[in-house]
């Protein structure tokens, strides 16, 4: 069994939909003070541009745990 881990960086649009970044295997473990700190600086700055449009807000963030078992 493999496990990985993934933390979502949520964010809504001025075009209401939303866009999702996501990093593998993040630094544990996850600091919550630090992943909001990144959450607004890329909401602030602008960071990335989008086919969705420019992001306005960040939605919360999530640490995703993926178990994979091999059965051949």
């Amino acid at each position: 069994m493999t496990t990985k881990y993934a933390l979502h960086l949520t964010f809504a649009t001025d075009q209401n939909k939303n866009v999702r970044l996501s990093i593998s295997n993040p630094k544990e473990p996850v600091d919550a003070t630090a992943v909001n700190n990144a959450l607004q600086t890329i909401v602030s700055k602008n960071v990335f541009n989008f086919p969705q449009g420019r992001i306005v807000s960040a939605l919360p963030a999530e640490q995703v745990e993926t178990e994979t078992t091999t059965v051949s």
